[in-house]
């Protein structure tokens, strides 16, 4: 009965950002259970070329660009030539201001470039946007699908800034910027419209709201990161992978218009 219901070994799943951190771990969860599945990226990284070379019939890597409708659509005809109508849709895909950004972009909020705002939000929100557009169109129209809308902590909550301390005691001007904390909270929205929307469609809409992944960060950052969350530790990049083959899968065939959070307890506190 488990195998059933957590059964996606007939789903054609795309996902965007294939070729980052998390991407490519839903990518190979997907694979291993017999899923093929679509990678959305702007340009394909060697590590996610193994994944093409690994899983030859099954992976299919479409070089796209999520703010672009014209791209998407281009991408929309491959795959269906490809593998058919896709029935899963992970809008992974998503920018920050790292640490290492110009100081302009880290500064205070008052200083926050105007152009570092629309690149997020252009990323991060319009490419939500437009993959729903147009993959989602798709598989309202074929009556079968399910999206699922990667958000983050800082959707729910604002960041701690209290983390940064360690680089204002060094003698720098730092914030976490506000951009991503804004297009994140609203992936969680856009998520609750399309599941009414679409729900008589047959197409379900929900929401994953993770924390911090490890990816060798400076060690002052883990040190402050790790004793605020109550777990204890950043995430593993393979620990959402169980919550995306849920929401993919029959075993979630209730649920539409959900936010799951996975965060170590972070939004406990």
């Amino acid at each position: 009965m488990d195998n059933i219901l957590f059964d996606v070994s007939s789903d054609i799943v795309i996902i965007t950002g294939v070729c980052g951190q998390l991407g490519n771990s839903y990518a190979n969860a997907f694979l291993l259970k017999g899923a093929r599945v679509v990678g959305l990226d702007k340009k394909q990284t060697e590590l996610n070329k193994d994944l093409e070379n690994f899983y030859s019939e099954k992976y299919f890597f479409c070089e796209s660009d999520v703010t672009s409708k014209d791209s998407l659509r281009e991408a929309l005809k491959k795959i269906e030539i490809q593998f058919g109508t896709p029935t899963v849709l992970i809008n992974n895909a998503a920018i920050d201001s790292p640490p290492s950004s110009p100081s302009e972009e880290n500064g205070p909020f008052e200083a926050y470039p105007e152009t570092s705002w629309d690149k997020v939000i252009d990323v991060n929100v319009k490419g939500v946007f437009l993959c729903c557009q147009i993959f989602g169109a798709a598989m309202a129209k074929n009556k079968k699908g399910s999206i699922i809308n990667i958000s983050s902590i800082y959707g729910l909550l604002s960041p701690d800034q209290n983390l940064y301390n360690f680089r204002r005691e060094r003698g720098e001007v730092y914030f976490k910027p506000v951009a991503y904390s804004v297009s994140k909270s609203a992936i969680l929205n856009l998520t609750r419209y399309l599941a009414v929307y679409w729900a008589k469609h047959k197409v379900r809409v929900n929401s994953l709201t993770i924390s911090g992944v490890y990816n060798s960060q400076e060690e002052d950052f883990l040190l402050a990161y790790c004793d605020r969350i109550p777990i204890g530790r950043m995430a593993d990049s393979n620990e959402y992978n169980g919550a995306v083959i849920f929401l993919a899968s029959s075993a979630s065939s209730y649920m539409t218009g959900s936010n799951l959070i996975i965060d170590g307890g972070w939004t406990a506190i």
